[in-house]
C-alpha cells in the first residue's frame, strides 16, 4: 500500500526496518510494565496469571508460548491507529507492516527459545538470556529478541553484563 500511495522502495524498506526496531521496544515494554505488573487484588492477580503468570510457571508448556492470534488480531486495530499516529498517511501501512513482521518474528523465536536447541553463537547467548529471566532473575531480562532495551533501561541481569562485555 505504501508503495502504491507514493513511497519509494528505499522507503518502504527503511519504514519496515522502523517498525520491526520499534515493535522490539513495544516488545519489552509489554514484557516489563504489563505482563510483570505488580497485583494485589484477586482479579488482577487472576488477570496477571492468565496473562502472563502460566507462561512463568509453566515455562516449557508448547501451548503457552505465543499470543492467541485472534487476540492478536484484535490488537492490530490500536496499533495501526498508533503507527498513523507516529507516521503519515503514506507512510504507516509499511510501518505498520514492519511492527507485525517483528511481532511474528518474537513469536517463532520466543517459542524456538524454549523448544529448540540453538546451534549459532547469537541463538545459544538469546536461550540462555531469555531462560535466565525464567529460571533465575524475573524482575530484570525482559528483551526476548534482542536485550538492548534491557541495555538501554538498565535491567540488563548482572550475569548477562559480564557475558556481553567478553562478547
Amino acid at each position: 500500500m505504501s508503495l502504491r500511495m507514493g513511497q519509494s522502495l528505499l522507503e518502504v524498506s527503511l519504514l519496515i526496518l522502523a517498525g520491526i526496531f520499534t515493535w522490539t521496544l513495544i516488545e519489552y515494554c509489554l514484557h516489563r510494565f504489563l505482563f510483570h505488573i505488580k497485583t494485589e487484588s484477586y482479579w488482577a492477580n487472576t488477570a496477571h496469571y492468565l496473562l502472563h503468570g502460566c507462561h512463568h510457571k509453566h515455562p516449557m508448556d508448547g501451548l503457552r508460548l505465543v499470543f492467541p492470534p485472534a487476540a492478536a488480531a484484535v490488537l492490530c486495530f490500536p496499533f495501526f491507529g498508533l503507527a498513523k499516529l507516529l507516521t503519515t498517511a503514506t507512510a504507516a501501512p509499511a510501518f505498520f507492516g514492519g511492527g507485525m513482521l517483528g511481532y511474528v518474528m518474537y513469536d517463532c523465536i520466543h517459542y524456538y527459545l524454549h523448544h529448540g536447541n540453538p546451534s549459532s553463537n547469537r541463538a545459544k547467548y538469546l536461550k540462555r538470556y531469555h531462560m535466565n529471566h525464567h529460571f533465575r532473575v524475573q524482575t530484570l531480562g525482559f528483551g526476548i529478541t534482542s536485550s538492548l532495551w534491557d541495555v538501554i533501561f538498565g535491567t540488563l541481569p548482572p550475569a548477562l553484563k559480564a557475558s556481553q562485555k567478553s562478547n
